[in-house]
């Protein structure tokens, strides 16, 4: 049976770093926006890539304006955020959203070295929505070819990636993208941060985009802050 198309937003709305209240509503305006079933949110989208923020739980109230966007949209939203989890242990996270609420998606597995308050994951994690499977990864994660091949083995129809990366480093999230499609043959969504937030990060490269399987490049942000790129998925 043919699956009905997906339309996939990869969002780099404006962040204030720590602000979870600010940045939640910006992302349930994103979400009314975007006019899709899936609208992917940079790494740490929730706080910026600040590495010493607290962490945060699906519950937390401060996700309402978010969920309450998703419920009137019918959208399914993917948002960065340091997570807590298990034996004390947190995560940098995707959280999955919709109208019944948020969950925990997918937490990263290749943490770098300044990331070390956080815990890797324990595997790749994929998602079901409408018929499509959306293979999930965190920056660092989609330097691992093992990576989206673990990933892919999960049968993967989408490639969704949260990255952020220095404007010095623009190129990297299409090369990886790139090489994704040429061992998977799957469609890539990459949401990038962009403007300047922690880590070292004056200058974020943006640029999110939308790539099909033969590699084309369907819609692609630039690289300031508020910007989003937009393309429908079909079998």
């Amino acid at each position: 049976m043919q699956r009905q198309p997906l339309v996939i937003a990869v969002a780099q709305p404006r962040v204030v770093s720590y602000d979870v209240v600010a940045n939640a509503a910006a992302h349930a305006d994103v979400v009314r926006a975007a006019r899709a079933r899936v609208v992917v949110f940079p790494e740490l989208s929730l706080t910026g890539y600040e590495l010493d923020a607290p962490a945060i739980t699906a519950d937390d109230p401060r996700l309402a304006p978010i969920v309450e966007a998703c419920a009137d949209t019918g959208a399914t939203a993917l948002v960065g955020a340091p997570v807590q989890g298990e034996a004390g242990r947190e995560h940098i996270a995707l959280l999955s959203v919709d109208r019944d609420g948020a969950r925990v998606a997918y937490r990263k597995a290749h943490v770098h070295d300044s990331e070390e308050r956080f815990s890797p994951g324990d595997g790749p994690a994929v998602i079901e929505v409408d018929g499509w499977r959306l293979g999930l990864a965190i920056c660092r994660d989609t330097a691992f070819a093992e990576h989206d091949a673990a990933t892919a083995a999960l049968g993967m129809d989408v490639y969704v990636a949260a990255v952020l990366d220095h404007a010095h480093h623009a190129h990297v999230p299409a090369e990886r993208a790139q090489r994704v499609i040429a061992d998977h043959k799957v469609w890539v969504a990459t949401a990038s941060y962009a403007g300047s937030t922690g880590g070292g990060f004056d200058q974020a490269a943006g640029g999110s985009a939308v790539l099909a399987p033969d590699g084309e490049v369907l819609a692609q942000a630039g690289p300031e802050p508020g910007e989003m790129a937009r393309a429908t998925l079909h079998d």
